[in-house]
């Protein structure tokens, strides 16, 4: 048998290969030959051969069912996989896989999130979005502290701050966002349980704010002095203005983290305030927009 020592004998090419395999076990919760052969361009005995390698290496991780790789509870993983590294493929799908050297990379600095998920938490609740099933979990509440909750999650929400799962929250009884820091005791509901269904009004299709779908129309700053600077910094074309389309749910992070004045005058002053929502009747109705600077 190929011990974990031996990765190191492999070629870079099939240790990324063999990460890939591990996340998609790991964060989707299985993983199929034809999710491998598709990522990678590969001959299907290529692929068969990579699947039944990284089954030797680490049978703990993996149940083979339904012609799928997947999850066992004693999953450990072989490769290092990086909180913020885990958050983009999640989100934007690219550069699966083992890390690239540090040589392929240029010169950068990007500052750190003072906060991240711990992955085991993060994969517990991908592995339901994925799934589709519902998840309890103990949840510290900054007005409540540490409470029981049932959730139905979705998708994934980052709002320039931290990072939050998008879910039906049986408990209150609507759609909210939850914290993944916040989160403790994380466990699937068990199909022998009465709760495990999803009804219809927990799914993503019934959650109205993140159906909806806005334009935000974004100008200088009324009180800029150089609104030409600005227009840009933000490549606003010939008409000086940004349209920026996206889902309700999320309008209020993006503008509290851009600081946008919403006011409906344009009254919010000081050098941060370089943004003006011009058509502020877009935030009518939308949940989170009490997040958005001077919008009342």
């Amino acid at each position: 048998m190929i011990t974990t020592i031996a990765l190191n004998e492999l070629s870079a090419a099939q240790r990324r290969r063999l990460a890939y395999i591990e996340f998609r076990v790991w964060f989707y919760g299985e993983v199929t030959r034809k999710n491998v052969l598709d990522r990678f361009d590969l001959a299907t005995a290529a692929g068969t051969r990579d699947m039944a390698l990284y089954r030797e290496l680490a049978p703990q991780n993996v149940l083979y069912e339904g012609k799928a790789y997947r999850y066992r509870s004693t999953f450990t993983p072989l490769f290092e996989h990086r909180e913020e590294r885990v958050l983009a493929m999640l989100t934007a799908g690219f550069g699966e896989g083992e890390p690239a050297p540090l040589a392929e990379s240029l010169p950068n600095a990007v500052p750190a999130r003072l906060n991240q998920p711990p992955l085991d938490t993060l994969a517990t609740v991908t592995r339901a979005i994925h799934g589709g099933y519902p998840l309890r979990l103990t949840y510290h509440s900054m007005k409540t502290g540490a409470v029981p909750r049932e959730i139905v999650p979705h998708a994934l929400v980052d709002s320039g701050l931290r990072w939050h799962a998008r879910a039906y929250d049986r408990t209150k009884g609507e759609f909210r966002d939850l914290v993944l820091t916040r989160m403790e005791k994380v466990e699937p509901i068990d199909r022998e349980d009465g709760q495990y269904r999803v009804q219809a009004h927990e799914l993503r299709a019934a959650d109205a704010q993140w159906q909806k779908v806005i334009t935000l129309e974004l100008v200088p700053h009324p009180a800029h002095p150089h609104p030409s600077s600005i227009a840009r910094d933000f490549g606003m074309g010939a008409g000086g203005s940004l349209q920026v389309t996206l889902r309700a749910a999320v309008a209020g992070y993006v503008l509290r983290q851009w600081q946008v004045d919403c006011s409906p005058d344009a009254r919010l002053s000081g050098r941060d305030f370089r943004l003006w929502l011009a058509n502020t009747t877009q935030l009518q109705g939308i949940d989170n927009a009490v997040l958005a600077p001077g919008f009342v």
